[in-house]
């Protein structure tokens, strides 16, 4: 069952039409593709200051996402096991509405951690799962907003921004220098807590394709498959980054 766009999240920013987030995925496949040669001859960009700046902005901002969608989803009794959207114009149901914006919101402003690895000349960090995953996370989420603001779809959100505290918190502390790398050997179990993640929202979408819950099954069954795809390459990568690489 799919279902109509939702007339209260329909005339937000960037919702309404698929153009501007489709034109923006292909503006930076663009500065993907031709960024490195741009780079080339030119000197790399530190960016400290605005390293540590965004990466503090973004995790004030995960840390806001994850209060707003744990608080709600307590007040307005959500259930774990299966919650349809709230489309009524209450209180809590707009609250909810809106922190899901801000999460797709977050996924627009996160494309720009491909860009500083880009201009730092980091492109090794560049790699398929990176571009993967930026892009699809925005795509995923405009059709969350537009379609299933709330819902089930809350616990999607509530996962990735507490994740994305500790994500943005190591990315910080990286941006103050190699000094700071010493205090960086919890790394590999950053990844973990991302397949953790992974694995909790895999069980949580594929619950409800077995039992009857008014929430879109087309939506649990797109949410499932993709995240199996980022389990397997996130496995891949932890193989490569940390069980290959110490061999």
């Amino acid at each position: 069952v799919f279902c109509l766009s939702d007339p209260r999240t329909d005339p937000w920013p960037l919702v309404h039409s698929p153009l501007p987030v489709t034109l923006l995925f292909a503006f930076y496949l663009f500065v993907v593709a031709l960024g490195p040669f741009y780079m080339r001859k030119r000197k790399l960009l530190k960016l400290r200051g605005l390293l540590i700046a965004y990466n503090l902005a973004m995790m004030t901002l995960s840390s806001y996402m994850f209060y707003e969608f744990l608080v709600t989803s307590i007040l307005d009794n959500y259930s774990y096991l299966c919650q349809p959207v709230d489309y009524s114009r209450s209180e809590l149901g707009m609250r909810m509405a809106r922190v899901c914006w801000w999460f797709f919101f977050s996924k627009v402003i996160e494309l720009l951690d491909t860009v500083f690895f880009i201009v730092r000349k980091k492109q090794e960090q560049v790699t398929f799962l990176h571009v993967y995953h930026h892009g699809t996370m925005l795509f995923n989420w405009w059709s969350g907003v537009k379609y299933v603001p709330g819902g089930q779809a809350f616990f999607i959100g509530m996962l990735n921004s507490f994740v994305h505290i500790f994500m943005y918190g190591y990315y910080a502390l990286a941006s103050l220098g190699p000094q700071m790398h010493r205090y960086l050997w919890w790394k590999r179990y950053l990844t973990i807590m991302q397949l953790c993640q992974f694995v909790a929202i895999a069980a949580h979408s594929s619950y409800n394709l077995f039992t009857e819950c008014p929430f879109p099954d087309g939506f649990n069954t797109a949410v499932f498959l993709y995240i199996l795809s980022l389990i397997a390459l996130f496995l891949h990568f932890y193989y490569r980054t940390y069980i290959r690489g110490k061999q």
